[in-house]
């Protein structure tokens, strides 16, 4: 079952500051938990003495917390990748390994006799998860998620993203990425221009960016990279991710009417499967909406991302609504009635047909 997760940093924060954030997280049905624990500086004791109090308590909630580790951190605590009785007593769920070692060493701690779940970094590319997979690990215990990127610019394209992501796929190992919280401040390191995987997602809504993840079918788990998100951002997260359906958002347009609001709004749409390249089609608005008076009205030229209502003179494709896929000119029989939101345009080309989806609007 897919999940959704929030970050803590307890060496950034205090224990009530976490301790609230994850009462809220769990409120709005978040199960998972991701922490870093990349490097230690000051007292080691009382470090992961804070870290273990954060696990606790997440664990108490039901939550489930990954910790962030590389080799480096294993040899500063004295860890073999051959006993993990560490993270056991720390309470972790798993160990995510940032760098990782050869696969061989990855395999082997998947068969670890804690259960403990072995993360792997999807954002290296490479031929990484074939070696790993080379050397038998427990498949139940392997899982993978993708980096998040501080540094504006230097997150995932797209095109990368999916590569990484089919490998993983091919295997089915459990996927993970990162999106970003306008209102949360900071993350492991001191620069945090945003915390998400993809670099597109970088200044998007945060049900934008979740719906992308969900839509593209290649992520299992979406997890918040930075802290601390609002409560209205993790119920806008949670919203987008259990949502039965997609969710766009719509800049209506002054001049829509009454009756153009209901064929957008009254009921969800279903994308027409045999497809075209100009616009997606909903059809069954003109069965309900045949007896409707659609008068010709703000017959405008039509552009990529507009949505489309025909009109009167269009005989028996009367109500049918549409969203343009691409420009193409209005022969006067087209009502131009709003558009998809800039930040939901991202969304349209992963819409399936066939497949349901719902209409918002913002205005």
């Amino acid at each position: 079952m897919s999940k959704l997760g929030v970050s803590v940093y307890p060496e950034r924060a205090t224990f009530e500051q976490d301790q609230a954030y994850l009462d809220l997280a769990h409120k709005y049905g978040f199960q998972r938990v991701f922490t870093s624990l990349l490097e230690i500086t000051g007292d080691q004791q009382e470090v992961i003495a804070h870290f273990k109090q954060v696990i606790t308590y997440a664990n108490s909630l039901g939550m489930q917390v990954m910790v962030d580790m590389n080799p480096n951190l294993f040899e500063q605590l004295g860890i073999s990748y051959e006993d993990l009785s560490f993270f056991k007593e720390l309470g972790a769920w798993g160990v995510r390994l940032d760098l990782g070692f050869t696969g061989q060493e990855e395999a082997r701690m998947t068969h670890n006799p804690y259960g403990l779940k072995i993360e792997v970094n999807m954002s290296k590319g490479t031929h990484y998860l074939d070696t790993i997979m080379d050397y038998s690990p427990n498949r139940d215990n392997l899982l993978g998620s993708h980096n998040f990127y501080p540094q504006k610019f230097t997150g995932l394209g797209y095109d990368y993203f999916k590569a990484c992501c089919e490998n993983y796929r091919q295997y089915a190992i459990n996927t993970a990425a990162f999106v970003t919280a306008p209102s949360a401040t900071f993350g492991p390191w001191p620069v945090a221009d945003g915390l998400s995987t993809l670099e597109e997602h970088r200044n998007l809504p945060i049900s934008t960016q979740v719906q992308h993840l969900r839509l593209s079918g290649l992520i299992d788990d979406v997890l918040i990279g930075d802290a601390y998100a609002s409560e209205a951002e993790l119920k806008a997260t949670s919203e987008a991710f259990f949502a039965p359906e997609p969710i766009l958002h719509v800049d209506v347009e002054p001049t829509a009417t009454a009756t153009e609001r209901k064929v957008l709004f009254d009921q969800s749409q279903t994308y027409r499967g045999d497809f075209s390249d100009y616009v997606i089609r909903s059809t069954m608005t003109r069965v309900i909406y045949k007896d409707a008076a659609l008068p010709a009205n703000n017959t405008t030229p039509i552009y990529a991302g507009d949505l489309l209502i025909d009109n009167d003179d269009y005989g028996q494709y009367k109500g049918e609504l549409q969203i343009a896929r691409q420009d193409f000119a209005n022969d006067g029989r087209i009502n131009v009635v709003g558009h998809i939101s800039a930040a939901d345009q991202i969304l349209l080309k992963h819409l399936k047909p066939w497949a349901d989806f719902k209409l918002v609007a913002n205005n």
